[in-house]
């Protein structure tokens, strides 16, 4: 079974997702990005409770891209400590994963 990686991040607004989103798949870094819903994060940063508008992505890779996965969201996210969460997937459609997996693979034409 191929292994497959499901990296999640929010950015805050969708003009950012779509070029974070767009910029992952031109480099081959991710196969597919989700861009999801606004949501309402609330977390605390700086001994400080804040609240924010976010647009979460899930992104879809492999271990071995995920290095290119992770430079991608620190070059282009606009915050200063960038939400890189790196689940991994332990069963899927066989197809599905070797797709993801042709897709990030920087020597596939």
């Amino acid at each position: 079974m191929e292994q497959m990686l499901i990296v999640l991040t929010n950015l805050p607004d969708h003009a950012s997702a779509e070029r974070l989103a767009a910029a992952l798949i031109a480099d081959r870094a991710a196969a597919c990005v989700n861009i999801l819903a606004e949501c309402r994060s609330v977390y605390r940063w700086n001994g400080a409770v804040e609240q924010a508008n976010e647009v979460p992505l899930l992104i879809k890779t492999t271990p071995a891209a995920y290095p290119r996965v992770e430079q991608t969201i620190r070059e282009l996210h606009p915050y200063e400590l960038p939400e890189i969460v790196a689940v991994p997937v332990v069963a899927g459609l066989p197809a599905y994963l070797a797709w993801v997996a042709q897709e990030t693979n920087l020597t596939t034409p």
